[in-house]
């Protein structure tokens, strides 16, 4: 026997219907489709004078491309700044002088809680202004990069994404943008992730002000390493892995600071680094010139370092 559904059931479909249309209604316009030489995906307009959020991955070292909006207007653009370590950019379209083109604002995405509905809107290969629902999954989660650099505070969702929809948003029923969708694993079905709108406000602000995100940099290579508990006791140390330094940059901060090939590196600047991301993570633009103490362990035996980072310009 089928049970009856209650009439509150429909109201409830109805109220969950609405507040989809609502934020799509709401955000839908400024939803873009980028074109570029070989391929493209979705952005958000963000201002009314026409700068553009989306994916690095889709505008990386595209000479060429243009943006179309819903209601079927198509400008030309160019990159204003691209980070691929946080997989973001910023795009400019050409618009004209007055000119006011729909936009939406990026919400804050610390009040963002798992199972609340989100809503990813793009342009899946190339079906124009599509719209996918679902609910936020997971918070907080971690994804790489396709510089290899670890993303954090990626915002983890059921609502279907495909090819075409990244740059594109991820959106509350009050129609705030929460995420940039960057990213999906295949042939997983559900697990979509997306960039943090507090992450991305933060990367708009530096490619606006500087065209690109500033980072520190030492100069080593390495890969995570465990440390054994004996040697761990026999030195006081706190961390259980490190990195181990396989090859040091000549003339870089690691050589000035006496570096070595097969160097453990343990701490940096107070903090402790147990892998390779704790340390990328500590490397930001405030470090650059900054005198700041490495702790290592060499030949069994902890010492300590002074290190000057210096610029990224990688």
């Amino acid at each position: 026997m089928i049970p009856q559904q209650r009439p509150d059931d429909d109201e409830l479909l109805d109220a969950y219907s609405q507040a989809v249309i609502q934020a799509v209604d709401a955000v839908g316009p400024a939803v873009v489709k980028i074109d570029v030489e070989h391929g493209g995906g979705s952005g958000v307009v963000f201002t009314p004078d026409g700068l553009v959020l989306t994916n690095s991955h889709v505008v990386h070292r595209a000479p060429r491309m243009a943006i179309t909006l819903p209601d079927g207007r198509s400008f030309r653009a160019d990159v204003v700044g691209s980070d691929p370590d946080t997989d973001l950019a910023v795009v400019r379209a050409t618009v004209a002088a007055g000119a006011s083109l729909p936009w939406a604002s990026l919400g804050d995405s610390r009040t963002v809680r798992v199972g609340q509905i989100a809503i990813a809107i793009g342009n899946p290969y190339g079906f124009h202004h599509s719209v996918t629902a679902g609910v936020v999954s997971a918070l907080g989660r971690s994804l790489r990069s396709q510089s290899g650099r670890l993303m954090d505070d990626i915002i983890q969702t059921d609502a279907a994404l495909n090819p075409g929809n990244s740059g594109g948003p991820l959106v509350t029923t009050r129609g705030e943008v929460i995420g940039i969708n960057t990213a999906t694993i295949l042939p997983a079905q559900g697990l979509c992730f997306a960039i943090a709108s507090n992450t991305a406000r933060f990367v708009v602000s530096r490619l606006l002000r500087d065209g690109r995100i500033r980072r520190s940099y030492i100069g080593v290579a390495g890969q995570n390493v465990p440390i054994s508990r004996a040697l761990a006791r026999a030195n006081q140390l706190a961390v259980s892995s490190g990195v181990l330094v396989v090859s040091v940059e000549p003339s870089s901060p690691a050589t000035n600071a006496g570096v070595r090939n097969g160097d453990v590196i343990l701490a940096f600047a107070g903090q402790p680094v147990t892998g390779i991301d704790d340390l990328h993570r500590q490397l930001t633009d405030d470090r650059i010139g900054v005198a700041s103490p490495l702790t290592i362990l060499r030949r069994g035996a902890r010492r300590q370092l002074t290190v000057v980072p210096a610029e990224s310009l990688g």
